[in-house]
């Protein structure tokens, strides 16, 4: 019983170096379910052991929203995204001067949003708590996640219905992302989605054929994602130019 409550009574360890390494690499294989499985174990383990470690917190906000970015169901997207928010609001509140947990908060709101439905989440007034919390990250770092901030931003204003869209507002994110991150896959598909709805289906074609030849070398999960999604975006371009 003693040893039991000097090793309770001792100050929870911060994450090894070496740890955060094996994570990361995880993470770099997310688009494979047994690297993901590896992550998951490791992250819950390290966290059981260090529950408020801020390299650990937003680190498991990041799986969080890659799960609820691709996930197949609404419902499944509704829970991940309100975990992903969760973790990025307690990373946020661990270090606030740090954009990760601002960031992830707001895709977490986000992907939230986006399996409720929109006009929904406009009212139960998440668009005011989303909006704090990208803003916050976009003040930090816009250029975080090859430009992630500048992305979730033109999406927001891609998603809004009118008469709040606004899509020009939308290219000029994408604009600022692809100009520091010329190799991100992400910024071109979104790009092509918002030319497409303003009734640019020829400068929709260019950005989509971006993603189609681009490069997987920045991060090959990512891109695979991204060039997967770009097929029913190519076809509905192909559509519209008939």
């Amino acid at each position: 019983m003693l040893a039991l409550w000097v090793l309770a009574a001792l100050p929870a360890q911060a994450a090894e170096p070496a740890l955060l390494t094996q994570l990361d690499a995880l993470f770099d294989k997310r688009n494979d379910a047994e690297s993901v499985k590896a992550l998951e174990t490791g992250l819950k383990d390290a966290l059981t052991a260090a529950p408020e470690d801020f390299d650990l917190v937003w680190r498991k906000a990041r799986i969080l929203q890659w799960q609820a970015d691709g996930a197949a169901s609404e419902k499944l997207k509704k829970v991940l995204g309100k975990q992903t928010w969760e973790q990025g609001d307690k990373a946020a509140k661990l270090q606030p001067s740090r954009v990760e947990g601002h960031y992830y908060a707001a895709c977490g709101i986000g992907s939230y949003s986006q399996a409720v439905g929109i006009m929904k989440a406009l009212g139960d007034g998440l668009e005011g708590k989303f909006n704090e919390r990208l803003d916050t990250a976009l003040k930090l770092d816009p250029g975080y996640d090859f430009g992630g901030p500048w992305l979730v931003k033109g999406r927001y204003f891609y998603e809004l219905p009118w008469p709040k869209r606004d899509l020009s507002k939308s290219v000029s994110f994408y604009e600022k992302a692809i100009a520091k991150y010329p190799q991100s896959l992400r910024a071109y598909l979104y790009l092509a989605e918002t030319l497409l709805k303003d009734g640019k289906a020829k400068e929709a074609k260019a950005a989509i054929e971006k993603v189609k030849q681009g490069s997987t070398a920045y991060s090959l999960a990512e891109a695979q994602r991204v060039q997967q999604w770009a097929k029913k975006v190519d076809a509905d371009i192909q559509e519209e130019l008939k």
